[in-house]
């Protein structure tokens, strides 16, 4: 039986790429029943498409979101920079999923404020070309820490993430993130907004701040499913961050998936946010 959700964000999937995780994501996807789906930008790496990479894999993860859509689930597709060339169709839906550049909506008269933040980037918004090629360098390490990562499993050793430990180490990947972040709250908080939405950062995350106008924000970031494989979940009036174990799921198929009837298996990151009083009372864009 699936476990049920009133709503799902996730981002940062970069289905087309060496580095996205779409088995696990498949995983997570067979194992819930959202009211609402919000894919926050970069789900599919157009930047990639060029390479002629998309396995049977991640095409199930289309298939599954579709699918999740004709069983009643509202999809939201939110565009973020690896999938830019979908904005020009912002504010349009395609039969059962509807394509957005953000997203607005209340719970509990608390607004919500969803994008995938990429409009924080100088790199992209001044220099594309320095983008992607900055792009092409943490897919190859990507790629080289999975090769690494297959090595140690094989010795009975934890994975390690190379990408994650690069960004700590160097102060000027730290100060982005850090400058990021800060700069999300304070527009949410001039806004009025309660609670601002992002990815675009690989980083999950949930964090009050009480901002410099002394509006109070809360700060959240879906992560992305290339080094963290994590999503936000909204259930029973509150926001936590959902992280994948791939211990709690049984391989049936080594090839592919998690059986339809599969009881749900999940284990939640004790990130949240107090609980609403009344849970999701609606879920509609304003």
């Amino acid at each position: 039986m699936k476990r049920a959700v009133d709503i799902i964000v996730l981002s940062d999937v970069h289905l087309g790429t060496y580095g996205c995780h779409a088995r696990e994501l498949l995983n997570y996807l067979k194992s819930v029943r959202p009211k609402a789906l919000v894919l926050n930008g970069d789900i599919f790496d157009i930047w990639y498409f060029k390479k002629s990479y998309f396995p049977k894999e991640h095409l199930e993860v289309v298939r599954r979101v579709l699918k999740m859509a004709a069983d009643g689930t509202k999809v939201y597709y939110l565009t973020g920079n690896h999938d830019d060339l979908l904005r020009k169709f912002g504010e349009m839906s395609f039969g059962l999923v509807h394509l957005r550049n953000k997203l607005v909506f209340q719970i509990d008269g608390k607004t919500h404020w969803v994008f995938h933040g990429d409009v924080f980037d100088a790199s992209i918004q001044r220099a594309r070309w320095l983008a992607r090629l900055g792009g092409e360098g943490y897919d190859l390490l990507i790629r080289i820490n999975r090769l690494i990562n297959a090595t140690r499993n094989l010795f009975g050793l934890p994975p390690v993430s190379f990408a994650a430990r690069v960004k700590k180490s160097v102060k000027g990947a730290v100060k982005y993130i850090s400058d990021f972040e800060d700069t999300a709250i304070q527009l949410a908080a001039e806004k009025g907004y309660d609670y601002v939405i992002c990815g675009h950062i690989h980083r999950p995350q949930i964090r009050q701040v009480t901002a410099a106008n002394g509006h109070q924000v809360t700060y959240m970031n879906s992560g992305d499913w290339v080094e963290h494989l994590t999503a936000l979940e909204f259930n029973n009036g509150q926001w936590s961050i959902y992280q994948y174990d791939a211990s709690l799921y049984e391989v049936v198929n080594p090839r592919l998936h998690v059986p339809e009837r599969e009881p749900a298996m999940y284990r939640l990151r004790r990130e949240e946010v107090p609980p609403s009083t009344n849970g999701l009372a609606a879920f509609e864009p304003i």
